[in-house]
């Protein structure tokens, strides 16, 4: 396990998870932090601890441009999170509230999606020099959303969801795969910002879900920094979106995040049937990371070969390349080369 990734947007949710004058409560990487909605529509976030006697703000009320922290009514300002009033206080008391500050945190919506930037300095405040990724297919209302908290470190949940061997042992089914199909693949792989892709290609041959579109798809699949994963597949003008979010809530629980887009009206019809088949391979990689756990706590040395568990290694190794990039003030330098993977799935 290797520490978290910091310098860099997280995916904090979905536009629909946070409605105006609402304030919401989630953890990034061991941060509680509370995401709210002005009455302009506009996004902010704010660690959700109030520095006075630690009640969380989520708790509280947004008034004006301030959070109303709900134990003693102190306000902090939504850009910034400097206290603007401390309602205790008497007209001669000397405590000057501007003095007093919550941590924030920028926040950005591109589409329907959420961005919450992570700093490695806890005091920093102005724009990031990076920009949340952009996805404009996912500026459609989702057909499909599901998340799942995984009961282990973020790394074991990103190489999990990268690995391509256990498919057919893990998610045995007769409309998905079968370990009596299982055969030789070759797939070209490229570097991409902060990350890599499986190049576009057509889907493998006993994938039974992606006949179901019709046609003759074609996929890319793509991973990035800290933990996006997307698969788009194309039909003619016609387009399946599956956004993965792989977040640390601390160290020792991870949240999976699943959201489909689409145009596809197949999709949207079959969409009972495609979300009961989606819920259960997360579930099924759920029980899988709780039996892994039992193993993991007898603390045993861990194995990764070649090909099937390259792409393990490249986030391995992209991961530390951009800890260390940050650290010595340069441009990240993707350690990825393209490379064609040879493994039986």
């Amino acid at each position: 396990m290797s520490e978290f990734v910091y310098d860099i947007w997280y995916f904090a949710g979905l536009s629909s998870d946070v409605k105006t004058g609402d304030l919401i409560r989630i953890e990034i990487a061991s941060e509680p932090i509370t995401l709210g909605r002005k009455k302009d529509g506009s996004i902010f976030a704010l660690r959700d601890i109030c520095p006075h006697r630690a009640a969380l703000l989520s708790a509280g009320r947004i008034v004006d441009d301030s959070v109303e922290c709900p134990y003693h009514g102190w306000r902090f300002g939504t850009d910034d999170g400097t206290c603007q009033e401390i309602p205790s206080l008497c007209a001669d008391q000397d405590t000057d509230p501007s003095k007093i500050k919550v941590r924030s945190f920028p926040a950005r919506e591109n589409g329907q999606l959420i961005w919450v930037y992570l700093s490695s300095d806890k005091k920093f405040s102005g724009t990031p020099e990076i920009n949340p990724p952009a996805f404009p297919f996912a500026t459609r209302k989702p057909t499909i959303d599901d998340r799942l908290t995984l009961n282990c470190h973020v790394d074991h949940a990103v190489v999990g969801l990268m690995d391509p061997a256990h498919g057919p042992f893990v998610h045995e089914n007769k409309w998905w795969r079968s370990r009596h199909s299982i055969h030789e693949k070759a797939k070209k792989f490229e570097p991409r910002e902060r990350g890599f892709a499986m190049a576009a290609h057509s889907p493998s041959s006993n994938s039974l879900a992606y006949k179901l579109l019709g046609g003759k798809p074609v996929t890319e699949i793509t991973f990035r920094l800290p933990g996006i994963r997307t698969e788009e597949i194309k039909v003619g003008h016609k387009t399946l979106l599956s956004f993965t979010a792989v977040t640390p809530l601390d160290e020792n629980r991870t949240q999976i995040r699943q959201i489909f887009f689409t145009n596809f009206l197949s999709v949207k019809l079959l969409k009972p049937f495609i979300a009961a088949g989606a819920r259960k391979f997360l579930r099924q990689d759920a029980d899988m990371v709780d039996l892994q756990q039992k193993g993991l706590a007898y603390n045993p040395k861990l194995m990764l070969i070649e090909d099937a568990d390259a792409q393990a290694k490249w986030y391995y190794a992209i991961k530390k390349e951009w800890g260390k990039s940050r650290k010595e003030n340069r441009e990240f330098v993707n350690p990825m080369k393209a490379r064609v993977l040879r493994y039986r799935s």
